[in-house]
């Protein structure tokens, strides 16, 4: 069964922020910095795993180091969805791809080694359809904590003015 949104509660939201910020973190200090014992957040960690809320723990690599010069982003124009499927799970450079709506099919994050490699995989993809790529040049933000949508949390980004 799914967790509904509103069954995650204060102690829920801080024990999802801690762990996307370190999540090898103990139990014993996930509680302490949460305020509960350790079995207690155990026991709600375990809940959220179990529905889905947490999908699983990984490693953030510095792809520099690992002896990639450029990341970018490719835009796929339309395109047959399996086509463009079977070739991104045939190129290893593509990190994260997004099905999307809109003039693209999908949207790719790849890394590359140099500008000769960033041209053969734009190349593979341009022989299916129109592509379109930038480089990334700097991320001001990446794997930021998510956490629980609220409603209440929304606040509105432009204020109508009245000219009373």
């Amino acid at each position: 069964m799914i967790a509904e949104i509103s069954e995650l509660d204060l102690h829920d939201s801080r024990i999802l922020a801690e762990l996307q910020r370190d999540a090898r973190i103990t139990m014993a200090e996930l509680g302490r910095r949460v305020h509960l014992s350790q079995p207690a957040v155990t026991e709600r960690v375990r809940k959220l795993e179990l529905n889905g809320v947490i999908k699983g723990y990984g490693a953030q690599v510095d792809y520099q180091r690992l002896g990639y010069g450029i990341r970018a982003v490719v835009r796929v124009g339309r395109v047959e969805y399996a086509r463009v499927v079977r070739l991104i799970e045939q190129t290893p450079e593509v990190i994260t791809a997004w099905n999307v709506t809109g003039e693209d099919s999908w949207i790719l994050e790849i890394a590359v080694i140099d500008v000769e490699h960033l041209d053969a995989v734009v190349t593979k993809f341009c022989i299916l359809t129109e592509t379109s790529t930038s480089i990334v040049l700097n991320a001001l933000r990446e794997n930021s904590p998510v956490l629980p949508a609220r409603r209440e949390n929304i606040k509105p980004a432009i204020r109508k003015v009245t000219g009373k």
